[in-house]
């Protein structure tokens, strides 16, 4: 009786295991967008508030469709928070003309048209061999920081290392050992 009990625990942890090995579920990466199809609280951006302009003759035509001056801008609102001038920002998603030349370098070696597919297949690849063990698979852990460690920058190093460079570090924050 205690050896049939004995044989059917082991066959059933046997065929737990191999449940929790099978699949063919493509790796994850986090999700950072909800998993409900309620609203997105991110994606709802308010008007700005009513005012009157100091002078009426100087308000743009009405436009059916266009914009309002009480339409929301977060692009040139994140410009403005941030110090810049959110008159500069190209309409349309063009280059502006001050950025020709940084384009231009950026794109020296040639540029791909599939660059965004290339990567997606190749971090497919990368997170198919690096998809954890048996447990952390079973229990569900993720192991998405632990996969990517070996590509991300200690920023402290890098840090060091423009410093030692005789190079500015000016958004950084001042060497300790200098305040000394």
């Amino acid at each position: 009786m205690q050896a049939k009990i004995g044989t059917q625990g082991i066959a059933l942890a046997a065929v737990l295991m191999l449940a929790a090995c099978g699949g063919g579920r493509e790796p994850q990466l986090m999700n950072l967008r909800s998993g409900t199809n309620g609203p997105d609280e991110f994606g709802i951006l308010p008007t700005k508030p009513l005012q009157m302009p100091p002078d009426l003759a100087a308000l743009p035509e009405p436009t059916p469709g266009g914009s309002s001056l009480t339409d929301p801008t977060p692009e040139a609102d994140a410009v403005a928070a941030l110090g810049g001038n959110p008159g500069r920002l190209v309409r349309g998603g063009g280059v502006p003309a001050g950025d020709g030349a940084l384009l231009a370098y950026a794109g020296r070696m040639g540029t791909s048209a599939t660059i965004r597919t290339d990567l997606a297949a190749e971090d497919l690849e990368f997170r198919r061999k690096n998809d954890g063990r048996l447990l952390e698979r079973l229990f569900d852990v993720s192991i998405y920081y632990k996969s990517y460690r070996v590509q991300a920058l200690d920023q402290e190093a890098e840090q060091e290392r423009w410093r030692k460079a005789g190079l500015r570090t000016p958004a950084s924050p001042p060497n300790p050992a200098l305040l000394e």
